[in-house]
């Protein structure tokens, strides 16, 4: 039996953090502007513009959307309140469980909008392209690439996301030499943009008959799905397209023609590649999408004038480089360097649950450290 006492007062302690929140938000702010795009999106006349309606109703739905997930909130907490005090009324036990399990949802629910509202970025609220590239070592870092993968689309799934496969380049024996993801979700850039960057493996190697210790790399970049609405301008003449026989993680519904897309932006020496859709019309679609999206992620990121100021470095993914270590042997530890967040249940990390580092990196940059 549980103290019900002690949860209505957790509950009671959530009250003004459910407050906070509401003010971070700008709740009052965004019900009155809602009724403003409601307003436009009546009006008989709000079609003439195709490009402005199209803005109107993104904002709308960007909106309504935050709006619910704070109203969810608050209905999430009334609920649990609910139950404690028929709980205490009736003397029931049955309820425990419930109600446990609902404080702890609750009280992580809320400790994830408090980071929701760090996200200030210009592309923060917007989906996520994730790409994985396996570093040197052969089959071992191709293992490791495909491990990562696995992590994170695990925790797409752990946070209610969804994600679209755009590319997939199985490896040699096992793993995957590269690998390109959509995830879709408010906020899924805003809180991925910490994973970017070289991923540091300790293990004993599964495909090592000596059972020695191996270290492996893997690189994992983040960027922002751009909408249509921001202008890139992107030359037809810096750009070499290559078409090759689509393979990989798509069974059968990939095509075995010769759809998939590889285009290189010739100035600044960043590669995209799609094969997952029907037509060759289709990947190069998707891939001038993600390549429009990488070279305003760099832009942004180097605080560059415009895109033809993008040199294109790119960082080895080797020792020294890395942001993370997850270490499996001797001991089970995966530590960031950035934060020194650290966690030694390195299985539950393997699973995706990464929150923990997203919380820590996300807080130390809101302080300025």
């Amino acid at each position: 039996m549980i103290d019900l006492h002690e949860y209505k007062l957790k509950l009671e302690a959530l009250m003004p953090e459910l407050k906070k929140l509401r003010a971070a938000l700008g709740i009052e702010a965004t019900e009155k502007r809602i009724a403003e795009l409601d307003g436009l999106m009546n009006a008989q006349d709000f079609w003439d513009s195709p490009d402005e309606s199209k803005k109107v109703l993104v904002e709308s739905k960007r909106l309504k959307d935050k709006l619910e997930s704070f109203r969810s909130l608050e209905r999430e907490h009334d609920d649990v309140y609910t139950l404690i005090e028929l709980a205490l009324e009736a003397e029931d036990e049955s309820l425990d469980g419930e109600i446990v399990s609902g404080t702890e949802k609750l009280e992580s629910d809320v400790e994830n909008m408090r980071l929701a509202t760090l996200l200030s970025g210009e592309f923060d609220s917007a989906n996520a392209i994730m790409s994985f590239q396996a570093g040197a070592g052969g089959t071992e870092a191709q293992d490791w690439t495909q491990m990562l993968y696995r992590m994170y689309t695990h925790w797409a799934e752990r946070h209610g996301f969804t994600y679209k496969l755009l590319d997939y380049i199985e490896g040699d024996e096992a793993g995957l030499k590269s690998a390109s993801i959509l995830i879709e979700g408010t906020n899924s850039y805003g809180f991925l943009r910490s994973e970017g960057g070289v991923h540091r493996l300790v293990r004993v190697s599964p495909f090592d008959a000596s059972g020695r210790r191996h270290t492996s790399f893997a690189a994992v970049e983040v960027m922002p799905e751009i909408s249509d609405e921001i202008e890139v301008e992107i030359r037809e003449e810096d750009l070499k397209v290559d078409t090759y026989r689509s393979g990989g993680a798509g069974g059968q519904h990939v095509n075995k023609t010769e759809s998939a897309i590889r285009i290189t932006h010739i100035p600044s020496g960043v590669v995209v590649a799609c094969q997952n859709e029907r037509s060759q019309h289709q990947n190069r679609e998707v891939a001038m999408r993600m390549l429009r999206s990488k070279l305003v992620e760099i832009k942004e990121r180097e605080h560059l004038e415009k895109i033809e100021d993008i040199k294109g470095e790119q960082k080895l993914i080797e020792w020294g480089s890395q942001i993370r270590s997850y270490v499996f042997m001797p001991y089970t530890l995966v530590k960031d360097h950035r934060t020194n967040f650290e966690i030694g249940n390195v299985n539950a990390v393997m699973d995706g649950d990464l929150d923990g580092f997203i919380n820590a990196y996300l807080t130390k940059q809101a302080l300025g450290e």
